[in-house]
């Protein structure tokens, strides 16, 4: 088979990312080659690829689901937000320009020709292509020049299905305005809709979902149920807000970690292999007592190094991590959390203001540099039982370490190259992503178990293994709960032609509900 599809959604997170990465896994169990693709995404988790590019986080996440090789062309252009009106414009996966949203709307023209080859690319090398759209494609304020949903879907003549939540309620109105806000011209490419999140009695569901496709013209293509811990890697802080799982201790004791949830936190997606083992507790936090009171605290990456200094000292929570050393507390900064541990930060690019004092816990000092650096390092964690540990880099800033201890020796490097700081409890390193290698994650745990004198043991299984797993997961909840059948057809064939638009004319409103329109109070 060949062919493509753009997944949409009524709103952002209404699930268009888990779909795409459920219906790349389901086809890829096929033996279909898949890939995923969005033109588009706005996120301040990212991942580098082999050839030291720049995408966004989920979309490495969907290729592995699709079990091929993340690549640029599957994200064209990333929008990585930097202040109030400032985004950082990446395109094929190096910084091309910085944009405030009005300004952004003019680079669209020279954008699209680089979207609509990128993913040409991808349809001359794989039999399908699953594309995902951005927020909504009924944000009318933007649709012209649109370059990730329906403009995309007319330039490349994609069929579309729309994804509606219905756990946030108002799925109906949702999925029927969001069509009837679109032209006749964009409507003509929705072949259907899909409903996520359902819990409940699916009689009481299928009603309304008839009256829908009633009043639309167009399919249900299934009712994905709501499950536990389904959630794709995070784009925006509103995953922040989701309760994260702690499973059952393998000890007697919970090992508490408070992650600073930073104004521009960026791949918080490294915390997540910390809750992956048992009996540890990840928060996001503001609070100086939270920190103050953690087994380990964490000052995670973020896309503006100075100003969340500064935010950090307006809340007093440059003292939690003062205080926190002085105890003999463990600490981890990450990025640019590890640039903020130091003495000072020079920065001429991202903020612009020159040299700032750090907070003075690591002798490192952090220098800004317009080329961005983008790398997939290895090594060994020499002081945690010389585990080896991979991650990736993503930084404009080049931090020199002038005392202390280095926290990784690098591989495939000069003799002697290393990477990180550490003095005495507080540790930093600007390698994202090094707790998914098992055995540091497993080691660091334990040292922080013994230092703050718990009864903590690590779990055994990878987490390789359990992400693989929910990959699984998200392809058997596409197999088992989307008409197949159907989906397949509109990938191959496109949405059938003839498809009515909505809202529909006075006359079809009086065929169907026997009212009398437009009489107004005179009736």
């Amino acid at each position: 088979m060949r062919g493509a599809l753009l997944v949409a959604g009524t709103h952002s997170d209404a699930g268009k990312s888990v779909v795409v990465a459920g219906i790349c896994r389901w086809l890829a169990r096929e033996g279909v080659k898949v890939a995923p693709f969005k033109a588009q995404n706005m996120a301040l988790n990212s991942f580098v690829t082999k050839e030291g590019a720049e995408i966004g986080r989920a979309q490495a996440a969907q290729a592995a689901a699709a079990c091929v090789e993340p690549e640029v062309a599957m994200n064209p252009v990333l929008l990585k937000p930097s202040a109030e009106k400032s985004t950082q414009v990446i395109v094929r996966g190096k910084p091309w320009a910085t944009a405030s949203a009005a300004s952004y709307q003019g680079m669209k023209g020279d954008l699209l020709p680089i979207v609509l080859e990128s993913l040409d690319d991808l349809r001359r090398r794989f039999e399908v292509v699953i594309c995902e759209g951005a927020g909504s494609p009924a944000e009318i304020n933007l649709r012209e020049g649109d370059l990730a949903n329906m403009g995309l879907a007319r330039a490349a003549a994609l069929p579309v299905i729309v994804v509606g939540d219905i756990d946030r309620g108002g799925l109906f109105a949702s999925l029927y305005g969001t069509l009837a806000l679109l032209s006749r011209e964009d409507q003509a490419l929705i072949g259907g809709f899909v409903v996520n999140k359902f819990r409940g009695d699916a009689a009481v569901l299928a009603p309304g979902l008839e009256k829908l496709s009633e009043l639309t013209g167009r399919p249900f293509f299934g009712t994905l149920p709501w499950v536990w811990g389904l959630g794709l890697d995070g784009e925006d802080s509103l995953a922040l807000d989701t309760p994260r799982e702690v499973s059952t201790p393998l000890g007697r004791d919970i090992l508490r970690v408070a992650v600073v949830r930073l104004s521009r936190i960026s791949n918080f997606t490294d915390l997540d292999a910390l809750s992956h083992e048992p009996g540890v507790s990840v928060r996001f936090t503001e609070s100086y007592e939270e920190l103050l009171a953690a087994d380990l605290a964490v000052l995670p990456g973020t896309k503006a190094t100075v100003d969340d200094l500064k935010m950090l000292r307006s809340r007093d929570l440059d003292r939690a991590f003062s205080e926190r050393a002085r105890r003999g507390l463990p600490s981890f900064g990450v990025c640019g959390g590890y640039q903020i541990f130091g003495e000072r930060i020079r920065d001429g690019v991202e903020s612009g203001e020159g040299e700032v004092p750090g907070l003075g816990l690591l002798p490192v000092e952090t220098v800004f540099g317009e080329e961005k650096i983008l790398a997939r390092p290895e090594g060994r964690a020499t002081g945690f039982g010389d585990a080896e540990v991979s991650g990736y880099e993503i930084h404009h800033g080049r931090v020199h370490r002038s005392g202390g201890e280095p926290l990784f020796a690098m591989n495939g490097s000069a003799e002697g190259d290393t990477e990180g700081c550490r003095v005495g409890m507080t540790l930093g390193t600007s390698w994202h992503g090094v707790f998914e290698s098992d055995g540091f994650r497993r080691a660091f745990l334990l040292w922080v178990a013994r230092v703050s004198g718990l009864d903590w043991k690590p779990g055994e299984e990878s987490f390789a293994t359990r992400r693989e797993a929910q990959f699984e997961r998200l392809g058997d909840l596409i197999a088992e709960n989307i008409d197949r059948d159907a989906l397949l057809r509109l990938v191959e064939d496109g949405p059938p032609p003839g498809l009515p638009s909505v809202p529909p004319k006075t006359n079809d409103v009086r065929r169907k509900t026997g009212a009398l329109v437009g009489q107004g109070s005179e009736g």
